[in-house]
């Protein structure tokens, strides 16, 4: 079977200002309609690490592909129109308007007057596309910045904190368009700080911490490389709990217990084995509650312990 084709590669790249290195050997692959969620502290490298994606600077050592070509290379100019990218400021020009905006991008892009309408109105910027972006919200401008990243058919999408100052309406917007794009086969590496919503529409995560990828994988890969406990929740007969807790205090540590529910944790590996326990222990358990670790958790964990994978 043929491996999938590497839409974005990083091998051993290194950016330095001066004397300060920014990024460190920092080496990535993204395919083919894979999101990959990119996460850090503030100054951890994501943003350079996006410009460099963008050939808006160039590596210090290493070197960078979209599609096998360089993004620095005159080659490669004709084809970015193909990127779609949000930085994590929007800035327009404030005496256009929203549509004057979009007619902008699309032109750059070979785009019809149909999309940037069909967008202003999926933003919910229809009622304002002529009024001057100067008098939107931080909010209307990031959904105008969207609009412009997604126009057309791009091949790749960079988003910079994609939902700052997005209401949750919006916010699911954006996903939803996110998911559209990638069933078309668009390739997304998406900055976040907001790892709750990321979590469970990226395909991998890159964690990053002090120009350093210190672990990428997927979520489950993550989970089992940093040997974080599963928590969980039983819930037993009332006035049980106390005869119940000394039962399976051997399959895991019992964090507290009251009445009628127990917390404890184990190891992931051993989770199924408690499991068939519980479910061996007859009436007495009621309901069992299992929450793994979430990608916060994780990411506290390398980015606390700075261990790569």
């Amino acid at each position: 079977m043929r491996a999938p084709e590497k839409m974005l590669h990083l091998e051993a790249v290194t950016k330095r200002y001066g004397d300060k290195a920014v990024l460190h050997d920092v080496s990535l692959g993204v395919e083919s309609g894979e999101c990959l969620a990119l996460v850090g502290h503030n100054g951890a490298g994501k943003t350079t690490l996006i410009k460099l994606v963008l050939g808006l600077t160039r590596p210090s050592a290493g070197q960078i592909r979209i599609q096998g070509e360089d993004p620095t290379s005159a080659s490669a100019v004709g084809k970015r129109a193909g990127i779609g990218f949000l930085p994590e400021n929007v800035a327009f020009h404030g005496a256009m308007t929203g549509r004057e905006v979009l007619a902008f991008y699309a032109k750059l892009k070979g785009q019809g007057t149909q999309v940037y309408d069909d967008l202003l109105d999926r933003f919910g910027l229809a009622e304002a596309r002529n009024q001057r972006v100067g008098t939107y919200s931080k909010g209307m401008r990031q959904r105008l910045g969207l609009a412009q990243a997604v126009m057309g058919a791009p091949r790749l999408l960079l988003f910079d904190e994609p939902t700052s100052g997005l209401d949750p309406a919006f916010r699911r917007t954006f996903y939803e368009l996110l998911s559209d794009q990638r069933a078309a086969g668009t390739t997304a590496l998406v900055s976040s700080h907001a790892l709750t919503e990321i979590e469970a529409r990226a395909d991998r995560v890159a964690i990053m911490k002090q120009g350093r990828l210190v672990a990428c994988g997927t979520l489950e890969a993550l989970r089992d490389a940093a040997r974080l406990p599963v928590q969980v929740r039983v819930t037993v007969t009332p006035g049980e709990a106390g005869r119940f807790a000394e039962q399976v205090d051997t399959l895991g540590t019992v964090r507290r217990v009251n009445n009628r529910t127990v917390d404890l944790t184990c190891l992931g590996g051993d989770k199924m084995t408690l499991v068939r326990h519980l479910a061996s222990m007859g009436e007495n358990v009621r309901d069992i509650d299992i929450r793994p670790p979430m990608l916060e958790e994780i990411y506290e964990h390398f980015a606390a312990d700075g261990d790569a994978l």
